[in-house]
Order: structure tokens, then C-alpha cells, then sequence
């Protein structure tokens, strides 16, 4: 029988197990939290869900970072509301983690242009897509991508990192000898934790 791990009946082993897997996610592609899901709520008040790819995460700031297109409308929802929740599964850990939060478009900022600077080409590409992300087209193919370095550079404008900063976390580990789920909110520089019935 495989032996449970360290931080089964430990909480603060379980905060520092969850922050250590989504820090690992911007770097292990493969990873589940690579691409959690993030959720908005729309200007009707419904709630909206799709996947991000997860860039940064910063346990002592309580941060996540991804990037998107500032005329998309999870752009649009997160600067009308200021709030946004992301979803991660591992399967083969057997490991939830939610995570919800103020979020912040940094558009114009040096947070923005270092984020710019640092994302791949072929990522940078998606921001001169034209017409923006969302616009109904006539057809599949009814767009434009940017060819060149200089209209790849146009695309600037409509990118946007957005971070988020964790206000509450769950974890939730699935054992057939019994799960175990922990919850934390912040309160100040550090987090105040309790287990939760699974």
C-alpha cells in the first residue's frame, strides 16, 4: 500500500504542499496547474470559466499571475468586479486546489512590459489577432495573425498581465483511506488555516 504522504494530517505541511504545486505549475507544462481554470462573473452576474495558462506563483506575496487580451471579456469582467477564482486538478496526485482572490489588470505598467518581454513570440502573436478575441466571424478562418516582428509589436496594446492575490485557498487531497480538505484565508502577511469536512 502506498504510504500517505507528509502533509496527510498536517496543515501547514498541506499549505506549503499546495503552494509548492502551483509554483511548480508556470514551470512544469505538463502539470496540472499549468493551466488551472479561471473564473469571472459577467455584467449579467453569470458566472464565466475557461482556462489560463498559469505564468507566476508567489507563495510569500500569495500571487498568481497569467496573461490575456485586454479586449476579451474576462478582461472586461475582472476590471468591473476586481475578483477572480482559479480551479486546478491533478489526477495522478489526487489534488484540488481553489483559489480565490482580488484580481488586477496591469496593462500599461512595468509589470506589463516585463511580462511583454518575457513571453515567447509565439504567444505575443495571439495579441495582433484581428478582429479581437470574442468578435462573431463569417467563417472559421475569418481572421488575421501578424507575420512580421513589427505587427507581431503592434499587439502590445492589448496585452495585459493580470495578477491575482489570494484571499482564500482550498485543498482538497482524495485517499481511499480518507480525503483530506484544509481551507485558508489571509489575514495580513500570513494565513489562518482550518481542515474542512471533505
Amino acid at each position: 500500500m502506498t504510504p500517505l504522504p507528509d502533509f496527510y494530517d498536517d496543515i501547514e505541511a498541506s499549505l506549503a504542499h499546495l503552494w509548492r504545486l502551483l509554483e511548480e505549475g508556470p514551470r512544469l507544462r505538463r502539470n496540472a496547474f499549468h493551466m488551472p481554470a479561471l473564473a469571472t462573473v459577467d455584467e449579467t452576474g453569470a458566472p464565466q470559466l475557461r482556462t489560463i495558462v498559469l505564468r507566476e506563483a508567489e507563495a510569500v506575496a500569495g500571487t498568481l499571475r497569467f496573461h490575456c487580451d485586454r479586449r476579451s471579456r474576462k478582461a472586461a469582467e475582472i476590471a468591473a468586479t476586481g475578483r477572480a477564482a482559479l480551479h486546478g486538478y491533478d489526477s495522478a496526485s489526487k489534488v484540488q486546489i481553489r483559489i480565490s482572490g482580488t484580481a488586477m489588470l496591469h496593462t500599461d505598467d512595468a509589470l506589463a512590459d516585463e511580462a511583454w518581454a518575457g513571453s515567447l513570440v509565439m504567444s505575443r502573436v495571439c495579441y495582433g489577432v484581428a478582429p479581437g478575441p470574442g468578435v462573431e466571424l463569417a467563417s472559421g478562418d475569418a481572421y488575421s495573425l501578424p507575420e512580421t516582428d513589427a505587427a507581431i509589436a503592434l499587439g502590445r496594446p492589448n496585452f495585459c498581465a493580470v495578477v491575482v492575490t489570494a484571499t482564500r485557498l482550498e485543498f482538497l487531497f482524495l485517499d481511499r483511506r480518507g480525503h483530506r480538505r484544509a481551507a485558508w484565508t489571509r489575514e495580513g502577511a500570513g494565513w489562518t488555516g482550518t481542515w474542512l469536512a471533505p
